[in-house]
């Protein structure tokens, strides 16, 4: 762990610039700052610092060599008491603002087949090794045909809809299923993935400038229909306070291909009413009408570059 800027100074110039100051006790996003010289550094380390400290009572740094042009890739994981590790494929969580991500889609329209068996694979035995008992996700930056590790979370993900979607696995009934002790037998280490889906999470605030906008929900419509689930607590005459994450819903679509796929989502979400409050519903929509998002190619900087300042 990095105490000080006088370490940073020298893990910085034995990794190469650019760099990556991360929360040590840190997540969601809090807690990260981006350096390209030793001048950067400085300001950067101590500005993560005191927002780790801030949010997670813990200023205690670490660093990572920062890449160019990633995506960002996990893999979910599932391993009971004796023995069994199973990878249920992988998702794309790659649109993010700030770290914080708002579109995830499984499987991840970058990867090979060859890719991702060998990914999942790897993070089975990775899983195997330590003993690993639980639901969890190994998240990884992947570029130029090269996966670098970032972190495991061990637990269930804001995101894990998808994976259940294109996998017909009930994750969190499996978690507690382990944590009785029960046996998971399912016939292959990594279950056959089934179509394509997409969750985005729909917050209560400015489409444009990301403010949060809270407030009393007057109407409240949620789209239906094969392939399409919403986890969402919302309901007329409630009120969304201000001291919270500003997410207030999740829409997860799934299809037999990623186009019918996109094709189903844009149609959700025009049907979606959240009468009372501000949504980034719009944001979405004018995701879907980009070309980078239809052909699937994109890098997790690519909000910023299409969001401009209001991304920063």
């Amino acid at each position: 762990m990095l105490k000080n800027t006088d370490a940073a100074l020298e893990v910085a110039e034995k990794i190469g610039y650019p760099v990556i100051c991360k929360a040590a006790a840190g997540g969601g996003g809090r807690g990260m700052q981006v350096a390209h010289t030793p001048e950067d550094l400085k300001s950067a380390f101590e500005k993560a610092s005191k927002e780790a400290e801030a949010a997670f009572g813990d200023g205690r740094m670490y660093m990572e060599k920062f890449l160019q042009q990633p995506r960002h890739i996990e893999v979910q994981i599932l391993a009971d008491k004796h023995g069994h590790v199973y990878t249920l494929g992988e998702r794309d969580c790659s649109l993010q603002r700030r770290h914080q991500k708002i579109f995830e889609e499984a499987p991840s329209p970058a990867l090979s087949q060859e890719e991702r068996d060998k990914l999942l694979k790897i993070c089975q035995k990775a899983c195997q090794k330590m003993g690993y008992v639980g639901a969890g996700t190994l998240e990884f930056l992947y570029e130029n045909g090269i996966f670098s590790f970032i972190e495991m979370n061990t637990r269930v993900q804001v995101e894990h809809p998808i994976t259940e979607m294109t996998t017909g696995i009930d994750i969190v009934q499996a978690q507690i299923k382990v944590a009785a002790g029960e046996k998971l037998d399912w016939p292959s280490y990594a279950p056959a993935l089934r179509g394509h889906s997409i969750e985005v999470r729909i917050n209560a605030e400015d489409p444009k400038t990301f403010m949060p906008r809270p407030g009393t929900v007057t109407d409240y419509y949620t789209p239906g229909g094969p392939g399409v689930r919403v986890d969402s607590a919302l309901y007329p005459g409630y009120t969304v306070p201000p001291y919270y994450d500003a997410n207030v819903a999740k829409l997860i679509v799934h299809a037999d291909t990623r186009d019918a796929c996109l094709a189903k989502l844009k149609r959700c979400l025009e049907e979606f009413v959240i009468g009372g409050l501000t949504t980034n519903i719009p944001l979405h929509q004018a995701l879907l009408e980009h070309e980078d998002i239809q052909s699937g190619d994109y890098t997790i900087h690519f909000l910023t570059h299409f969001l401009g300042p209001s991304a920063s």
